[in-house]
C-alpha cells in the first residue's frame, strides 16, 4: 500500500520556521523520506547526538527508495581537545560526505550538533583539492607521487589504510579518501596505463576501473604554506615556551600528532561549517530540544577547556574558535528554511500520528508467563481495526513472531517490504526493518520489535572477500626484526643482523646476515631461506645460540630427531585409533544445501568458504571428523558451524552445541533460531534459564530423536541425555571446560563428528593441530569497516577512566568495566556511580541467581545501562555490538588468553573500539604479566588470536605445550623447527620408512651459478616485504606454486626484473635436482659441477655412457662428483647446459 504525505506544503523561504508537532516513535523517519521524495533540494538534518544519527540511517534506508541519496557526516568520536584523533575511515566518510554534497541535487545529509556547529575547511578548498585520475591520462610517476604527498597522502612501504600510497617501480599503490578500496596504477612511461582495485589484505588485483576521484587525505591542508600558516598562529595565539610544545614541533617537522583536529582553524586563512557547503536552498530539520542540547554541548566543552587550559605544554584553542556558539548557530540557522519537530509553538501543525499508548494504555508487550501471551497485543489489534506491519529484526526474528502468531491463533503474513502491506485489517503483515519505536500512521499500524519483546534492533554489517595463508601467520619471517633469534638447520640459534648485498665472483647477491656465540657471522644466500626458521622457544633475550663449528648444535638437533621420532609413532597410532572407526559418511543435498547457504545475507571471505569446503570433505569421508576452526572473536565461525550443522541434519543425524556458558547458550540459540528460520528444525537450548519442567521436556524430545539441534552447557554430555541419533557435536571454546567435560568429550571423538570452535587456541590444542592430530582451518578475516581495537596499558586513575567512559557514552556507545573480584564488585561500582552520578551502571559476576543474571545481560542488551561492572563472566561469547570500550582493572592477574577474549567483547561493529588495561604501577607488575600485556598491547591486529598462542608459548614456557620432556628439545630448536621435523618424521612413518635425521630437515640441494640471483631493491623497496618474498619463493615445492607467486609478484611490484626471473629459475632447479638426489650444482666460466647422494636414482650407466662419448668433456671425480668441462661465458649458456644436463640425467618417464 501506499502512503500519501499527510501534511502542508513546506514554506521554504530563507529563515521561515515551520513547526510541526506530534512525531511519536519512529514517525520521523518515515515524514522525512516523504519530504526528502517531494523536496527539490537537499535536506539537512541535524541529530542531538551520534547515536541518533546512526540510528536515523538505519531508519531512513527502510523509507527511502535507492534512488535518493542519503549522506551521513559523521562525528570524529573523540572529546573535545582529545589526545586522540579521529580513525582514518571516519576522516574518509567525512571527506566523502563533504564532497557528495558539492554533487548532490536532491538527498538527505544526517548529522550531529557536534559536526555541524565545528569549525571545517571551505567548499573551495574542498572542490580545488579533488582531482581526477583517468587511464590514458599524461602523468609521470613522480608528478603522481608528488601530488599525493601534496594531498597529505603518507608513502609506505604497504597500503593498508585509507591515506595511504607506495611506490613499486611502475606501479602505485593508493586508498584514497572516500573510496571503498585500494587503487592500484600502473604506469608505461609517462601515461597511467590501468587502473584496478585491490585487496588490502591480500594485496591482490580485483576490478579493472576507468578512472577515480583522488580527495585529500586530511580535512586540512599539509603543505609547506600551510605549515607555516599554522606556526604564524600558534605563535600570534600562545605566549608559551616553543620548545617545550610538542605540538608546535612535530607540525613544523611535517608530522601530525594525535588530536590535531582541534588545531585545524591554524592551518586556514578562514574556515566554514558544514552550513556553507549546503546549497541556498537546502532546508534543515531538527528537534525543538536543539538549544537545549547545544547548551549542554557547551557546558562540556567549556568544562574541558577550563581543565585543560593550564598546560603549557600542549596550549589549547578557546571553544568559539573551532565551534559556533549559541548566536553563532542562531545566525547561520536563519539562513535556510527550517522544520522543527516536536514544537512546542501554538501554531504547530499538528501531524495525525499516535502512539501506541493512545490506544492500548499498557503497551503491546508479549507476557509469556500469561495464558495468552499475546492478550495485550490482541487489545489493540481489535482496537485499531486497520492495516497494521511488524517490523522484526531478521528473519529468524520475523519466523519466531510469525510462529507465536500462529500457535496463538492469531493470522499474519510475511512480505518483503513494508510497501506490500495488504489493506486487510483482519490480518497482521510482518516484515524485516529496522525501526527502533512503534508509531500510528493514520492508515497503518508500525510496530516496533521492541515494543512487542523489549529487543533492540541491531543492523548487521556486510562482510567482504579476502584471505591471510595461515602459513605465513605462523611462519612467516615477514616480522623479523634486527636482533631476534632464528634457527638455521646446520648450524642453530642465531641473531637476524640485516638484509646485505654482497658481490661474489663479480655478481651482486643478497644474503641474511646472522650472529652466532662469540660474534662469529654466517651470511646464508637468500635463494637458501627454507634453511631459516623463526625462533620461537625461549624468550629473545634468553635464546641459547650456539658457537659455529662446534659439535653442541649437531647432538641437541640428533636429541630432537630422536625424540621427534617418538612423538610421530605416537600420533600415527592416534590416526590408526581414529582411522580404524567408522564414521557416519554425509552426502549433501546441493539444491536444499545451497539455498540455505545463499539465504547468509552476507558474502562469504576467502577464509570462511576454505574452513566450509574442509568441514564439508571431511564430513562426506569414512572416518569420524575432528577439526579445529580457529577465528578471532566476531570473524564468522559460528556460520561456518551453522553450515556444518545443516549438513547433518539433512541427512537425519542429532546435533549437539556444546557451550561453557548459560549466556552463551541463550545467544547461540538465538543465532541459530533466526539462522534456520526458514527451515523445518526443530531447535533447542538446556541451560540453568531453563526450568526443572522445560529441562525435562526436552529432554525427553532428544532422547525421542525430536530435536534437531540442541545448543547447551556441560548439561549437554549428562548420563540421563541419550540421544536418539546423534550425528556432530560442536565445541565451542573447549578449553573453558573442566576436566572431567573434556573426558568425556574424548569418549565421544571416536564416535561421531567434533567441530571445535576457538577465538585463541591455548597452546596446547594449538600445538595438536599444527601436528597433525586435529585437522585446522583458520579463519582471519575481519568482517568489512571493523577497526583494530585500540589498546593502552595505564596505572589506575579516575581522571583517565572518567574520560574513557565520557568518551564512550557521548557517542551513545556502552562500556565493560572489568573488575575480577565478587567480594568487592558493589563497591568498585558505587565508586564509578560517584565519579558518573549521570549515568545507569549495572553489575554482573557468576554467582547472582541464573534469572537475575539473565536480566542484567538482557539489560545491557538492550541498552538500559551505559557501564556493566562485570567479572570475566563476559570472557565468551556475549555480543553487544553497541559496546566498544572496555576497561580491565587489574589486567595483569589475567592470562593472555583471557586478555584476548575479553578485548574481543568490544569491536564489534564500525565504531573504533579501546580496551584499557589497568595496572596498580606498571613498576611492581611481575615480568610475566608485564610480557602478556606487552604481546596483547602491541597486537592490536584483527585476527591475532593465533599470533597470541603462539606468544603464550614463549611466555608459558614450553613445558606446559608439549610435556617436561619434549619441552627441552622445543627450547632448544625452536617449535617453527621441531615442528617441521614432526611433519617430516610422520610422512615418512606413513610411507613405512624408518625416518632417519635427513627426513626430518628438508634438505634441498646447493645450486652456485655465479648468476646474479636476487629481488633489486628498486623493485621491492621495503626489506621486510623482500625477506617475505624470499622466504616464500625458497619453499615453494613445485613450479604451479611459483607460478602464482610470480603473477601475484606483477600484480603488486610490476614486470620482473631479470635477476628477479634467476632467482626464480634457480629455484625451479631445486626442485629439479632434488629428486634425482643431487646435492649440489656448481658453474662457472669453464664448465659445471655435479654432486650425487650416494643414494642418487640417476643411472650409473647415464653417466657412464656419457664419458664414453666425450671423456675429454665429462669426468668422474671421486666416484660422486661429475665435472662438465665447457667455456660458459654468459648467463644464456649456463642455462642451457644445466637445462640439457637436467634432461639427460632425468629417468625416462
Amino acid at each position: 500500500m501506499e502512503l500519501k504525505p499527510d501534511f502542508p506544503q513546506l514554506k521554504l523561504s530563507p529563515g521561515y520556521i515551520n513547526h510541526w508537532s506530534n512525531l511519536p516513535g519512529s514517525s520521523r523517519a518515515l515524514v522525512i523520506a516523504q519530504i526528502a521524495q517531494a523536496n527539490p533540494g537537499i535536506i539537512l538534518v541535524i541529530c542531538n547526538s551520534s547515536a541518533q544519527v546512526d540510528s536515523l540511517e538505519r531508519e531512513l534506508k527502510v523509507f527511502t527508495p535507492d534512488a535518493l541519496e542519503v549522506q551521513s557526516f559523521p562525528d570524529w568520536e573523540t572529546l573535545p581537545y582529545d589526545l586522540f584523533s579521529a580513525h582514518e575511515s571516519i576522516i574518509s566518510d567525512r571527506l566523502h560526505t563533504l564532497h557528495r554534497i558539492s554533487q548532490m541535487k536532491k538527498g538527505v545529509v544526517i548529522t550531529a550538533l557536534s559536526s555541524i556547529t565545528a569549525r571545517i575547511a571551505k567548499p573551495e578548498w574542498i572542490a580545488s583539492n579533488v582531482f581526477n585520475v583517468a587511464v590514458g591520462q599524461k602523468m609521470d610517476l613522480t608528478a603522481a607521487r608528488t601530488k599525493f604527498e601534496r594531498s597529505g597522502y603518507q608513502c609506505v612501504s604497504k597500503v593498508m589504510e585509507h591515506g595511504e600510497f607506495a611506490v613499486r617501480g611502475s606501479i602505485l599503490d593508493l586508498y584514497p579518501m572516500g573510496a571503498n578500496n585500494p587503487i592500484r596504477i600502473d604506469f608505461f612511461d609517462d601515461e597511467i596505463e590501468t587502473i584496478r582495485e585491490f585487496d588490502p589484505e591480500t594485496q591482490l588485483s580485483t576490478d579493472s576501473l576507468q578512472k577515480f576521484e583522488l580527495l585529500p587525505a586530511h580535512e586540512f591542508p599539509t603543505s609547506e604554506e600551510a605549515i607555516t600558516r599554522f606556526r604564524q598562529a600558534f605563535r600570534h595565539e600562545f605566549a608559551v615556551e616553543l620548545k617545550d610544545c610538542n605540538v608546535y614541533q612535530d607540525v613544523s617537522n611535517g608530522l601530525l600528532p594525535a588530536g590535531i583536529e582541534y588545531f585545524l582553524p591554524f592551518f586556514f586563512e578562514g574556515t566554514a561549517t558544514l552550513f556553507e557547503h549546503l546549497p541556498e536552498d537546502s532546508l534543515i530539520i531538527h528537534d525543538t530540544d536543539l538549544a537545549k542540547a547545544n547548551q549542554s554541548f557547551w557546558e562540556n566543552l567549556c568544562h574541558r577547556y577550563e581543565e585543560r587550559k593550564w598546560d603549557r605544554t600542549r596550549p589549547i584553542l578557546s571553544p568559539e574558535k573551532i565551534f559556533l556558539n549559541e548566536d553563532e548557530l542562531n545566525s547561520a540557522l536563519k539562513q535556510k528554511p527550517r522544520l522543527v519537530f516536536g514544537s512546542d509553538n501554538k501554531n504547530a501543525f499538528k501531524l495525525n500520528y499516535q502512539d501506541i499508548e493512545n490506544i492500548v494504555s499498557n503497551g503491546i508487550s508479549v507476557n509469556h508467563k500469561a495464558k495468552d501471551p499475546l492478550e495485550a497485543f490482541k487489545r489493540f489489534f481489535q482496537s485499531w481495526k486497520k492495516p497494521l506491519l511488524i517490523c522484526a529484526e531478521s528473519a529468524g526474528r520475523r519466523e519466531a513472531i510469525v510462529e507465536l502468531f500462529q500457535r496463538h491463533h492469531l493470522p499474519i503474513k510475511s512480505i518483503n517490504d513494508w510497501c506490500e502491506t495488504e489493506q486487510n485489517s483482519e490480518i497482521s503483515n510482518i516484515t524485516v526493518a529496522p525501526i527502533e519505536k512503534s508509531f500510528l500512521h493514520p492508515e497503518l499500524a508500525f510496530i516496533a520489535e521492541s515494543d512487542l519483546f523489549g529487543q533492540h534492533v541491531l543492523q548487521r554489517r556486510r562482510r567482504e572477500k579476502s584471505a591471510i595463508s595461515p602459513d605465513a601467520m605462523i611462519h612467516s619471517l615477514a616480522e623479523l626484526n634486527i636482533g631476534d633469534p632464528v634457527v638455521h638447520i646446520d648450524h642453530g640459534v642465531g641473531r637476524y643482523l640485516g638484509l646485505e648485498c654482497i658481490s661474489a665472483n663479480g655478481q651482486p647477491a643478497e644474503y641474511l646476515m646472522l650472529e652466532y656465540a662469540g660474534s662469529s657471522k654466517l651470511y646464508v644466500p637468500v635463494h637458501a631461506l627454507h634453511v631459516i626458521h623463526r625462533y620461537s622457544g625461549a624468550s629473545d633475550e634468553t635464546a641459547p645460540l650456539h658457537k659455529l663449528g662446534s659439535e653442541q648444535w649437531a647432538k641437541e638437533r640428533k636429541k630432537a630427531a630422536e625424540k621427534v621420532h617418538d612423538v610421530a609413532v605416537e600420533l600415527l597410532d592416534l590416526y590408526a585409533k581414529r582411522a580404524s572407526k567408522k564414521g557416519y559418511k554425509y552426502t549433501t543435498d546441493n539444491v536444499e544445501y545451497l539455498q540455505f547457504a545463499d539465504s547468509f545475507p552476507f558474502e562469504l571471505t576467502v577464509d570462511q568458504e576454505d574452513s566450509v569446503a574442509a568441514i564439508l570433505k571431511d564430513m562426506q569421508a569414512d572416518t569420524p571428523m575432528d577439526r579445529l576452526v580457529c577465528g578471532d572473536v566476531g570473524f564468522g565461525k559460528t556460520e561456518v558451524a551453522m553450515r556444518a550443522a545443516f549438513v547433518a541434519v539433512q541427512n537425519i543425524r542429532q546435533v549437539a552445541v556444546l557451550v561453557p556458558t548459560t549466556l552463551l547458550a541463550q545467544q547461540h540459540f538465538e543465532n541459530f533460531k533466526d539462522r534456520f528460520a526458514d527451515w523445518p528444525i526443530r531447535i533447542e537450548v538446556l541451560s540453568r534459564f531453563r526450568t526443572a519442567k522445560e529441562t525435562d521436556q526436552v529432554i525427553e524430545a532428544i532422547n525421542q530423536g525430536k530435536v534437531d539441534i540442541v545448543i547447551g552447557t556441560h548439561k549437554l554430555i549428562q548420563g540421563n541425555i541419550k540421544f536418539d541419533n546423534l550425528g556432530l557435536v560442536i565445541i565451542d571454546e573447549e578449553h573453558r571446560f573442566g576436566v572431567r567435560q573434556k573426558e568425556k568429550l574424548k569418549a565421544l571423538r571416536a564416535e561421531v563428528d567434533i567441530l571445535t570452535l576457538t577465538a585463541t587456541p591455548i597452546p596446547r590444542t594449538l600445538n595438536m593441530s599444527l601436528s597433525g592430530m586435529r585437522d585446522l582451518s583458520i579463519i582471519a578475516t575481519p568482517p568489512a569497516r571493523r577497526l583494530a581495537i585500540k589498546t593502552f596499558v595505564r596505572e589506575y586513575n579516575k581522571p583517565l577512566i572518567s574520560e574513557a567512559i565520557q568518551r564512550e557514552t557521548q557517542r551513545g556507545g556502552q562500556v565493560y568495566f572489568l573488575h575480577n573480584s565478587v567480594e568487592t564488585i558493589e563497591r568498585r561500582a558505587n565508586d564509578l556511580r560517584e565519579l558518573m552520578p549521570d549515568l545507569n551502571i549495572g553489575v554482573a559476576h557468576g554467582q547472582m541467581r541464573e534469572r537475575e543474571l539473565e536480566q542484567v545481560m538482557q539489560q545491557f542488551y538492550h541498552r538500559k545501562f551505559h557501564v556493566l561492572v562485570c567479572t570475566t563472566i563476559i570472557e565468551t561469547g556475549i555480543d553487544v555490538p553497541n559496546a566498544n570500550t572496555i576497561i580491565m582493572d587489574r589486567a595483569d592477574k589475567l592470562g593472555l588468553a583471557q586478555l584476548h577474549q575479553l578485548r574481543g567483547r568490544v569491536g564489534r561493529s564500525h565504531h573504533q573500539a579501546y580496551a584499557y588495561l589497568l595496572v596498580p604501577s606498571i613498576k611492581s607488575i611481575t615480568r610475566d604479566a608485564k610480557k602478556r600485556l606487552d604481546a596483547i598491547s602491541t597486537l592490536e591486529d584483527l585476527g591475532a588470536g593465533f599470533s597470541l598462542a603462539t606468544h603464550d608459548m614463549e611466555i608459558r614456557g614450553a613445558g606446559e605445550i608439549l610435556g617436561e620432556d619434549q619441552s627441552g628439545q622445543m627450547e632448544t630448536i625452536g617449535f617453527s623447527l621441531y615442528m617441521e621435523m614432526l611433519e617430516q618424521a610422520v610422512t615418512a612413518l606413513k610411507e613405512g620408512k624408518q625416518p632417519t635425521l635427513n627426513d626430518t630437515l628438508s634438505s634441498q640441494p646447493e645450486v652456485e651459478l655465479g648468476i646474479p640471483a636476487l629481488i633489486p631493491e628498486d623493485y621491492v623497496p621495503d626489506v621486510h616485504t623482500r625477506l617475505s618474498l624470499y622466504k616464500r619463493i625458497a619453499n615453494c615445492k613445485n613450479d604451479n606454486e611459483l607460478r602464482e607467486l610470480q603473477v601475484e609478484m606483477i600484480d603488486r611490484f610490476g614486470l620482473i626484473p631479470d635477476n628477479l626471473k634467476h632467482l626464480i629459475k634457480l629455484t625451479q632447479t631445486k626442485q629439479s635436482l632434488f629428486p634425482l638426489g643431487i646435492t649440489k650444482l656448481t658453474a662457472n666460466e669453464r664448465g659445471l659441477s655435479v654432486e650425487f647422494d650416494p643414494a642418487t636414482v640417476v643411472n650409473p650407466a647415464v653417466i657412464i655412457e656419457l664419458i664414453q662419448r666425450n671423456p675429454s668433456r665429462y669426468k668422474l671425480e671421486k666416484g660422486t662428483i661429475l665435472k662438465v668441462v665447457r667455456p660458459l661465458e654468459d648467463t644464456t649458456a649456463k642455462w642451457n647446459e644445466v637445462e640439457s644436463l637436467i634432461e639427460t640425467l632425468s629417468p625416462a618417464s
